[in-house]
C-alpha cells in the first residue's frame, strides 16, 4: 500500500512538472500532502512536514545568502576576467563555451558540494550565455553532466554513504573506478561539444541585427567587447547602457565605471577565504555565506541606501531558491517519515527475478541514474544498498562490487536532475530554466554518462558481468 502510493506520488509529480500542469512548488507540497492523507497520517502530518522542513532549514538559510554574495559579486564585476578568460577559449563559439562550462563545473566541484558548485558556475558563465543568445538549457545542462561525474569523488556524499552502509573503505569503492570516471569525464567534453555544436546551429539559424550573416559574428564581437567592459555592474557602479549587435539575447549592459582596482581585490581575496573556508568546514556553510555576505556589503556597499537598493533588487532571486528548497524538504520529510521510501526499495528488490541475480552490478548501475528521481541518496544508500548488496552476495557478487556499481549512476550523475535534492532548485533557479524542461534536455546526455562507466567498469573489471 505504502509503496504504491510513494511510487504514485513520484510519477504524478514528474508528470505534472514535466509537462508544466502546476508549478514545481505546488507540486513538492500538495501531492506529499494528499499522499499523506490518503494513507492515513493525517494525525502525523504536521510533525513529519517539520521534520522535513527542519532538515532542509540549514541549506535554505545557507542559500538565501549564498545567493546574495554572489549576486553580490557579480554585480561587483569579480568574475569578468573569467568571463573573458572563458570568451577567450571559446573564441565566442557556443560549442567551445558549452566545453568550457562542463570544466568550469567540474573543477568547481572538487569539494564535493553541488551548492556551491552552481552557485559559482552560473553566477560567473550566466552573462556569458545571456550575451550570446545562449539558451540557458545548455548552461544548466552542461553544469548538470560536470557536476555529475565528479560527484563520485571519495569525500562526495554517494561514495561516503555508500562506504558507510556497507562499513567499506572509500578507496575500496574508488580506486577501482577511477579508469570509469575517467572514460565519464571524455564523454561529458564530448556531450557538451555536441550540445553547443546544436546550439550554434539554432543560433545561426536566427535572424541577425542589421541583417548580419554568418550567425553569430555580430553578436560574438558585441560580447568580447562586453566581457572586457565587465559582467555587469550593481546600481551603484554608475550608469547603465545598452549595447548593439548582441545577437537575439538580451541586450548588453556596460557600466560606463569600472570597479576600483583595491575593491577587486578585498572581494577576490574574500571569495577565496570563504571557499576555503567551505572546504575546510571551519564553521557550518550558513554561518560561512552569512558573515562574508556581511562584510561584502557593507564594504561594496557601504550607505545604508545602497545596501538597501541591493538587496530589494535580488530578492525576487533569493525568494525563488530558498521556497524552492523548503518546499523539498516537506516532499522528503513527507515520503521519509511516513516510511514510504523504505516501503518502495523492498518492492524494488522483490521483484529482481533469480534469473538476474548473478547480473546485479551492471543493472544496478545503469538503474541509478534514474532512481536518483525517485529515492534521496539516504534513502537509497542507507536503505536500498544493503538490501542489493546482501541480494548480490547469495549470487556470488562482493558487496564492494554492488557500492562501485551503485556510484556510478545513484546521486551522481543523476543528482542534478533530481527533485529530491535541494541543489538541483539552485541550479534552475539561478540558470531561469523550469526543472520539466531541465530533465528533459539533459536526462539521456546524464544517463549516457552512466552508461559510458558502466561500459568502462565492466571492461576493466571494476563491477562483474
Amino acid at each position: 500500500m505504502l509503496a504504491a502510493l510513494g511510487f504514485t506520488t513520484i510519477v504524478l509529480f514528474l508528470l505534472l512538472t514535466m509537462v508544466k500542469r502546476v508549478s514545481v512548488l505546488v507540486a513538492l507540497v500538495l501531492l506529499p500532502v494528499l499522499a499523506a492523507l490518503a494513507g492515513g497520517f493525517a494525525g502525523d502530518l504536521g510533525d513529519m512536514v517539520l521534520k522535513g522542513l527542519t532538515t532542509v532549514a540549514p541549506t535554505g538559510i545557507m542559500m538565501a545568502f549564498a545567493v546574495l554574495y554572489f549576486t553580490l559579486m557579480v554585480d561587483a564585476g569579480l568574475f569578468d576576467p573569467l568571463i573573458r578568460q572563458v570568451l577567450r577559449f571559446a573564441r565566442n563559439d557556443p560549442a567551445r563555451i558549452a566545453v568550457g562550462t562542463a570544466l568550469l563545473a567540474m573543477c568547481a566541484h572538487m569539494d564535493g558540494d553541488g551548492a556551491v558548485t552552481f552557485l559559482i558556475t552560473v553566477s560567473a558563465l550566466l552573462p556569458v550565455y545571456q550575451r550570446l543568445g545562449m539558451s540557458p538549457l545548455v548552461l544548466s545542462g552542461t553544469v548538470c553532466l560536470g557536476a555529475g561525474v565528479m560527484n563520485m569523488i571519495p569525500w562526495g556524499g554517494p561514495t561516503v554513504r555508500a562506504a558507510t552502509a556497507l562499513k567499506l573503505e572509500t578507496s575500496e569503492i574508488f580506486t577501482p573506478v577511477l579508469p570509469a570516471m575517467a572514460c565519464g569525464i571524455a564523454w561529458v567534453l564530448l556531450a557538451s561539444y555536441w550540445i553547443g555544436r546544436r546550439e550554434r546551429r539554432r543560433l545561426a539559424a536566427l535572424p541577425q541585427p542589421g541583417g548580419q550573416d554568418g550567425g553569430q559574428d555580430g553578436g560574438q564581437d558585441g560580447a568580447e567587447r562586453g566581457a572586457s567592459a565587465g559582467a555587469g555592474a550593481g546600481a551603484e557602479a554608475g550608469s547603465e547602457k545598452a549595447a548593439a549587435g548582441d545577437g537575439p539575447g538580451t541586450p548588453l549592459l556596460v557600466p560606463t565605471v569600472r570597479p576600483k582596482t583595491w575593491l577587486t581585490v578585498f572581494n577576490l581575496v574574500l571569495t577565496v577565504v570563504l571557499l576555503v573556508g567551505l572546504i575546510m568546514e571551519v564553521m557550518p556553510l550558513p554561518v560561512l555565506f552569512a558573515i562574508a555576505f556581511a562584510l561584502a556589503l557593507s564594504v561594496n556597499h557601504p550607505s545604508w541606501e545602497q545596501q538597501q537598493a541591493l538587496l530589494e533588487r535580488h530578492a525576487k532571486s533569493v525568494v525563488l531558491v530558498v521556497t524552492m528548497i523548503f518546499a523539498a524538504g516537506v516532499f522528503t520529510g513527507v515520503l521519509t517519515e511516513t516510511e514510504m521510501i523504505s516501503e518502495m526499495a523492498d518492492a524494488l528488490v522483490s521483484v529482481v527475478p533469480d534469473s538476474l541475480g548473478g547480473h546485479l552490478a551492471p543493472l544496478i548501475a545503469l538503474a541509478g541514474m534514474p532512481l536518483s528521481l525517485a529515492f534521496t541518496p539516504d534513502a537509497y544508500y542507507f536503505g536500498i544498498l544493503p538490501v542489493l548488496s546482501h541480494t548480490a552476495s547469495g549470487f556470488g557478487t562482493d558487496e564492494a562490487e554492488v557500492a562501485r556499481a551503485a556510484v556510478l549512476g545513484q546521486m551522481t550523475t543523476g543528482f542534478p536532475l533530481s527533485p529530491l535534492t535541494a541543489s538541483t532548485f539552485i541550479l534552475i533557479g539561478m540558470s531561469g530554466v523550469q526543472l520539466g524542461e531541465h530533465q528533459r534536455f539533459i536526462f539521456r546526455w546524464a544517463f549516457g554518462t552512466t552508461a559510458v562507466m558502466t561500459a568502462a567498469a565492466l571492461l576493466t573489471g571494476a563491477i562483474p558481468l
